[in-house]
């Protein structure tokens, strides 16, 4: 079995995420799955991907729930890719060393070249991150994007992940989670923002922020009253965990 870095990593690279400005476009996803079929980890392959059973790797995924009921209800579109756990269990069960996180930076990723496609790993991980690439038998998983954030050839603008680069609603943020003073850590701590089932322990490191109460016109028929904010003992967020559990 694989082990993880024995002393914290000096930055924890990652994502913030805003469940409330999502609009669950999909420009993430389709950027990610374009960005990453022809950089690394390339190729993100299909199977049959025009015919009636299209299926394939895909590294980020949004899923929209309807949260409430009547005219209390929204629609919150939830972001999901690989979270970069500080105790990811997909690396402490990887059976070859394939699975790893990296020391300087907690990015977590895969060493094709050591994976046997044992899923393992899948298993492992309570988020759904990981996925078998079955033309190349290898699992596939969000790398953050590690060719853009690090090149030198890009415009700092375009260092950052594909997802991030491409959201128009401005709903992903990617920074250092280490550094309390950063854009991200500061946007945390102003919104509340929180870790995905904190309860499994595994301490991710992409946050996300709940979506604020919600805001009616004065006089408006049937207007609802303004939803609670989400908490983390319940409300919105005892919904996901119960969702994400089943």
């Amino acid at each position: 079995m694989t082990s993880l870095p024995e002393s914290r990593p000096p930055r924890r690279l990652g994502l913030v995420i805003d469940l409330d400005t999502c609009v669950g476009c999909q420009a993430c996803v389709v950027h990610c799955k374009e960005w990453n079929t022809g950089g690394y980890p390339a190729p993100l392959t299909d199977q049959d991907p025009y015919g009636a059973e299209a299926r394939g790797a895909w590294l980020n995924r949004v899923h929209g729930y309807e949260v409430g009921q009547g005219p209390d209800s929204r629609t919150v579109h939830f972001p999901k890719s690989c979270l970069h756990c500080e105790d990811a269990a997909c690396v402490t069960v990887c059976p070859t060393g394939a699975s790893y996180k990296r020391a300087e930076d907690g990015i977590v990723l895969v060493d094709e070249e050591l994976c046997i496609g044992c899923g393992l790993c899948a298993w492992a991980c309570p988020y759904g991150a990981r996925e078998l690439d079955a033309d190349q038998g290898v699992m596939k998983k969000c790398t953050l994007c590690i060719d853009r954030i690090y090149n030198d050839n890009f415009e700092e603008i375009d260092r950052v992940p594909a997802c991030v680069r491409t959201c128009p609603a401005g709903a992903r943020h990617f920074g250092d989670l280490a550094d309390p003073d950063s854009a991200v850590s500061r946007l945390v701590a102003e919104r509340e923002g929180y870790d995905l089932m904190p309860e499994m322990g595994y301490r991710p490191t992409n946050k996300y922020l709940p979506p604020r109460p919600r805001k009616t016109a004065p006089g408006y028929l049937g207007a609802p009253a303004a939803l609670e904010p989400a908490k983390p003992n319940g409300g919105f967020l005892a919904w996901l965990d119960r969702v994400l559990a089943d």
